[in-house]
C-alpha cells in the first residue's frame, strides 16, 4: 500500500512542530539562565531560586502557543498570589523561629490542602503554587529568620522571570500562535478527510473483496492519522481563546473549528460503520450509475472542504441539487435492497448538505427555560451554591497532594535538609486531578531525573572549567527530550523530569558541593519524593485500574441499556412529545460517550500496571468492547437523527404516519425484544460479578468439556449462535417496510419528493438499529470470553 499524502505530511508537520517547540524551549531556558548567571547584581538579588524559573518555564512554554504561554502566565500570578496570603499567614500562626521539620511538613501539607482543594482553580496554577510551597517552608527551615520575610517575593519573582522567558520565546523570531497552528493542521485534516472519503468510495465501489480490502485498509490508517490531527487542533483551540487580539489583526475569518470537525469525523465514521456492514465485494446494488454518481459527489465535496479550510466563499448551491437528486433518485431503487449502502448513501448526503447530526433539538430545551424562567432561575442559584461544596474528587486530590507532599518534605528534611526540596519539588509539578498509572509515571519520572541528572554530571565534569560551554551541552538535550516527552516509554512525566534533571545542574554556577555530589543527592531527594506519592497513592486509591475498569464496564451497559429504551417511533397521542423524547435520547448517548471514554482510561491504565500476584488484564477483550461501544455510541446518534426526521416527515402525511405507528414500532419492538434481554443480563453478571450467574447461562446452552483436550469446544459457537439470524431477522424486517413505502405510487411532485425522504431517513434508523444489534451482541460475546478467562478454574471444577 503507497502511503497517502496527508499521513506523510501530519509526520512532517508533527516532527516539525515538536522541533519547533524544542527550539522555543530552549531559547526561553536561554534566558532564564543568562538572566540568572549574568544579569545585573539588583536583578540577581531577587532571583535567588532559578531553579525554579526553569521548572516554570519547561511547565508553561513545552508544546505551547503564544495563547497557551499568556495563560501560563495567568496561573503563575494566581499561583503566586495564593503562595503569598497562605505562607504569611502561616508565619503570623507560627513563628520562623518556632519551625521543626514536623512543623514546616505540617503547614506544607495544610497549605497545600487548601490550594488544591478548590474544584474551579486549573491544575496549572496547583502545581506551580505546590512548587513555589515547598521552596519557601524548606527555605525557612534551612535559613531560619535569615530572609524569611522574602522568601515568598524571591520565589515570585523566580516563577515571574520564568513566565516572562516564555511569553519572549513564544514572540521572538515571530509569534507561534495557536490559531495558525490550528489552522494549519485544520488544512491538513480535511485533505485527510477528502482521502477518507476517496477510500471509502472506491472501496464500495471495489470489483472483488481482495481491493476492497485493500482500500479499507488504507481507510484505517488515514482514520489513525486523523484522530492525531483532531486531537492536534483541539489542543490549541483554547490557546486560541487567549490570542484574541492578535486573531483579529493576522486573520480576521474565523470559523467553528470544533462544530466542524466533529461533524465531518461522525460522517466518515458512519461510512466506516456502513462498509464493515457489507458481506462481500463487489456490492451487488453498486452500478455503473451509481459509482458515477459517488465519484461526482467525491469530487464535489473534496472541493467544499478544500474552500473551508482555505475560508473561501462557496460556489453555487445548484450543482449540490443536482448531486442530490442523483442520490435521492438512486435511493429509490436500493434502499429496500440493501441497509449498507444505503446508509453510506446517505453519510455522502450529510456531507454535500453540511449538516450537523450532532446539535439538534435545541429549541424545545430553550422553550421549556422560557416558560419555566423562575424554575430556570432556582435552579441556576442552586446549581451555583452546589459548586461552592467540594466533591468527592476535589477532597481526594487535596487530601493525596497534601499527604504526598508533606511526607516528602518531612523525609526529605530528615535525610538532607541542604536538598529537601528536591524531595517536594519532584513531585508537586506532576500532579493530576483524576487517576494516573502510579507505578508506570513514578517509573518514568524516577528513570527521566536519573538520566537528565546524569547527563549534566558528564557535561559539568567534561566542561568543569568552562561554564559557558557547559550551559551549550543545555541546547541539544532539551531538543533530544522535547521528542522524548512524546514518547509511549517516558511521556510527559518522564520527558519534563529529564530536561529539569539536567538544567539543574548544567544551568547554574553557584554550587555549593561538587556538581556529581549534587545529581547523587537529588537523586536520593526524587526517589524519597516518588516513594512517599506512591504509597499515598495505594493507600488513597486502593481500587486498581482494572477492577474500576470493569465497574465503569457495567455502569456502561446499563446506560446503553437506558439508550435503547429511548428508541421508539411515536404514537398519534404523542405528538407533543416527540422532540422531547429525542433530546431525551441525546442525553443518554451524551452520558454514553462519557462513560465509554472513562473506560477507555481505565483501560489504558489497567494496560500499563503491574499484575502483581493479581490475574493479568485481557487487554484485547477490554479493546473489542471499547470498538463495538465507540461504534454504538455513533449509531445511536443516528438513530435519534434519523428518528425526528421520520417522525417529522409522517406528520405531514397521515396515511404514513398510521403505517409508521404500526409497522415501525414492530420494527423497533423486534429489536428491543432481541436487545433488553441480553443488555439487562450482561449488566447484572458485570455488576454483580457472579459465577453463578455465568455457570448457569453456560449451562443452560449446553458448554460441555472435552475430558481429554480440557477445553470446552463449544465456547466459540456459545458466543457467536445466531448472530447473524437475529441482525438479519432485524434487517429483513426493515427491507419489507421499505419495499412498501416504495411500491406506492404519487401522482403530486410533493408526495414523491416526501416518500423519498421519508425512504432516506428511514434506511438509516433501520441500519442504524441493526447495526445496534450486531454490535451488542459482539459485547455479549467478549463479556463471556472475559469472564471465562477470569473463572476458567472455577469453570473447570463445575463442568466436569
Amino acid at each position: 500500500m503507497s502511503e497517502t499524502s496527508t499521513i506523510a505530511k501530519t509526520r512532517s508537520e508533527c516532527w516539525r512542530t515538536h522541533l519547533g517547540s524544542a527550539l522555543r524551549t530552549t531559547l526561553a531556558c536561554t534566558i532564564v539562565g543568562c538572566t540568572s548567571l549574568y544579569g545585573p547584581e539588583p536583578i540577581e538579588r531577587y532571583i535567588k531560586f532559578p531553579a525554579f524559573s526553569y521548572v516554570t518555564t519547561i511547565l508553561i512554554v513545552s508544546d505551547a502557543t503564544l495563547g497557551d504561554t499568556l495563560k501560563g502566565c495567568w496561573h503563575v500570578l494566581c499561583a503566586t498570589i495564593q503562595v503569598m496570603i497562605l505562607s504569611q499567614i502561616s508565619f503570623q500562626v507560627i513563628r520562623p523561629e518556632n519551625f521543626s521539620n514536623r512543623i514546616a511538613a505540617l503547614a506544607l501539607a495544610a497549605s497545600a490542602f487548601l490550594v488544591a482543594l478548590p474544584a474551579s482553580t486549573n491544575l496549572m496554577t496547583k502545581r506551580i503554587a505546590f512548587g513555589q510551597l515547598v521552596i519557601v517552608y524548606v527555605s525557612t527551615i534551612i535559613y531560619r529568620q535569615e530572609g524569611v520575610a522574602v522568601h515568598s517575593i524571591h520565589v515570585a519573582c523566580s516563577a515571574a522571570l520564568g513566565a516572562l522567558a516564555s511569553v519572549l520565546a513564544m514572540l521572538l523570531p515571530y509569534p507561534r500562535l495557536a490559531y495558525d497552528e490550528a489552522m494549519k493542521f485544520y488544512r491538513i485534516y480535511t485533505k485527510n478527510t477528502s482521502e477518507r472519503l476517496n477510500c471509502n468510495i472506491e472501496a464500495i465501489s471495489a470489483s472483488d473483496n481482495s481491493t476492497a480490502v485493500g482500500f479499507k485498509t488504507q481507510a484505517e490508517y488515514l482514520s489513525t492519522t486523523g484522530t492525531k490531527l483532531h486531537q492536534s487542533i483541539i489542543t490549541k483551540l483554547d490557546g486560541m481563546h487567549w490570542e484574541q487580539p492578535q486573531r483579529i489583526i493576522f486573520n480576521s475569518n474565523r470559523i467553528d473549528t470544533e462544530a466542524k470537525l466533529q461533524d465531518l469525523d461522525i460522517t466518515i465514521r458512519g461510512m466506516d460503520i456502513a462498509l464493515s456492514s457489507c458481506k462481500s465485494f463487489p456490492v451487488g446494488v453498486i452500478d455503473e450509475e451509481l459509482r458515477g454518481v459517488l465519484l461526482n459527489c467525491r469530487g464535489l465535496i473534496g472541493q467544499k472542504l478544500d474552500q473551508q479550510a482555505n475560508c473561501s466563499v462557496p460556489f453555487d448551491a445548484t450543482t449540490i441539487q443536482e448531486m442530490k437528486q442523483d442520490i435521492f433518485n438512486k435511493y429509490l431503487s436500493i434502499a429496500y435492497k440493501d441497509l449498507p449502502t444505503s446508509f453510506f448513501l446517505y453519510c455522502v448526503q450529510l456531507l454535500l448538505d453540511d449538516l450537523s447530526i450532532s446539535n439538534k433539538i435545541d429549541h424545545v430545551l430553550k422553550n421549556s427555560q422560557i416558560s419555566g424562567g423562575s424554575k430556570w432561575s432556582y435552579n441556576k442559584i442552586k446549581e451555583l451554591l452546589m459548586n461552592l461544596i467540594p466533591s468527592n474528587q476535589s477532597l481526594n486530590f487535596a487530601l493525596k497532594s497534601s499527604l504526598s507532599l508533606g511526607l516528602a518534605v518531612l523525609f526529605g528534611l530528615i535525610y538532607d535538609r541542604e536538598n529537601a526540596l528536591w524531595s517536594g519539588l519532584t513531585i508537586a509539578i506532576s500532579f493530576v486531578t483524576g487517576r494516573q498509572p502510579t507505578f508506570t509515571v513514578a517509573n518514568a519520572r524516577g528513570q527521566g531525573t536519573a538520566m537528565g541528572s546524569i547527563y549534566g554530571i558528564i557535561c559539568a565534569f567534561i566542561f568543569s572549567s568552562s561554564v559557558d560551554l557547559r550551559f551549550l551541552c543545555l541546547i541539544p538535550w532539551v531538543i533530544f527530550v522535547s521528542f522524548l516527552r512524546h514518547s509511549r516509554m517516558y511521556g510527559e512525566s518522564g520527558g519534563i523530569s529529564a530536561v529539569i534533571g539536567a538544567l539543574l545542574i548544567l544551568g547554574r554556577m553557584n554550587y555549593y558541593v561538587p556538581p556529581s555530589q549534587f545529581g547523587v543527592a537529588r537523586m536520593a531527594e526524587a526517589a524519597i519524593g516518588l516513594t512517599c506519592f506512591i504509597i499515598v497513592e495505594v493507600l488513597l486509591s486502593p481500587s486498581r485500574a482494572a477492577t474500576l475498569a470493569k465497574s465503569e464496564l457495567s455502569r456502561t451497559i446499563r446506560t446503553l441499556q437506558d439508550c435503547v429504551k429511548q428508541i421508539s417511533m411515536i404514537n398519534h397521542s404523542e405528538i407533543d412529545m416527540s422532540s422531547s423524547s429525542y433530546q431525551a435520547l441525546r442525553e443518554e448517548q451524551k452520558k454514553l460517550k462519557l462513560f465509554v471514554c472513562q473506560l477507555e482510561e481505565f483501560t489504558a491504565e489497567a494496560e500499563r500496571e503491574p499484575n502483581f500476584w493479581f490475574l493479568p488484564f485481557h487487554t484485547a477483550c477490554y479493546s473489542n468492547m471499547l470498538e463495538s461501544l465507540s461504534r454504538t455510541v455513533d449509531l445511536l446518534l443516528f438513530v435519534a437523527y434519523s428518528m425526528e426526521h421520520v417522525t417529522q416527515l409522517a406528520q405531514k402525511d397521515r396515511v404514513i404516519w398510521m403505517d409508521l405507528q404500526y409497522r415501525g414500532n414492530e420494527n423497533v419492538k423486534i429489536f428491543k425484544d432481541k436487545a433488553d434481554p441480553i443488555l439487562k443480563s450482561l449488566e447484572e453478571i458485570t455488576r454483580m460479578k457472579s459465577f453463578k450467574k455465568l455457570e448457569n447461562e453456560l449451562k443452560s446452552v449446553n458448554v460441555s468439556k472435552d475430558i481429554e483436550s480440557q477445553e470446552y469446544p463449544n465456547v466459540d459457537a456459545f458466543r457467536n449462535l445466531s448472530r447473524d439470524e437475529v441482525v438479519d431477522n432485524i434487517t429483513n424486517s426493515f427491507l419489507q417496510h421499505l419495499e412498501e413505502i416504495a411500491s406506492k405510487t404519487h401522482t403530486n411532485k410533493d408526495e414523491e419528493m416526501l416518500k423519498v425522504q421519508m425512504i432516506l431517513h428511514y434506511s438509516c434508523f433501520g441500519f442504524c438499529t441493526s447495526s445496534l444489534m450486531r454490535e451488542i451482541m459482539k459485547i455479549e460475546s467478549e463479556i463471556k470470553e472475559l469472564l471465562i478467562w477470569e473463572n476458567s478454574n472455577k469453570l473447570q471444577r463445575n463442568l466436569l
